[in-house]
């Protein structure tokens, strides 16, 4: 497996969206979104302060997290990311859209890009998402991606997870 950090940070797109780095001038734009251990940020100081941590999180190989930008004006729009290491060749797919940015597909495009990524660049054999169950643009968002309900007893009642196989897409493909 190739798992973070790399010698540059990878940049991915395609002719609607770029999966980036997340920079200083993004901070004002995502304190809507911003959250650490399952905390939001109710400044712009305390965004930031979550931001070196989700760094620091790729530095020491833990995770990746990517904005997602309008590729013509490199607006941010969300961010998704790995996320909770990489055990066993898996890793925890997260994601949030800024309130306007939602409905427009933008996450559609931008979960592909990152699985697509985890599976071809570092070789996850494994992806999940949970989400709550009554979510149903996420779980939607995550059919139309060909991830696949499992049952895990861990979870909490109103939690459901999917999981990506890299296995059965080679199978899909084949």
């Amino acid at each position: 497996m190739k798992t973070p950090p790399y010698s540059t940070f990878p940049t991915l797109s395609n002719e609607k969206i770029l999966l980036r780095s997340i920079r200083s001038a993004d901070m004002n734009d995502l304190l809507e979104i911003s959250y650490y251990d399952a905390v939001k940020a109710t400044t712009v100081e305390t965004a930031i302060e979550m931001q070196d941590k989700i760094d620091q999180d790729y530095i020491n190989g833990n995770s990746i997290h990517w904005g997602i930008a309008d590729k013509i004006t490199n607006q941010i729009l969300g961010t998704c990311g790995y996320y909770q290491g990489f055990e066993n060749e898996g890793g925890e797919l997260g994601c949030v859209l800024l309130s306007h940015s939602k409905g427009k597909g933008y996450m559609t495009q931008a979960l592909s890009l990152a699985s697509d990524f985890g599976i071809k660049e570092m070789g996850l054999k494994r992806i999940w998402a949970i989400t709550d169950r009554d979510n149903h643009p996420a779980v939607k968002l995550l059919e139309r991606l060909n991830f696949k309900k499992i049952s895990n007893p861990k979870l909490q009642d109103h939690e459901v997870e999917f999981e990506l196989m890299s296995v059965n897409l080679m199978k899909a493909s084949v």
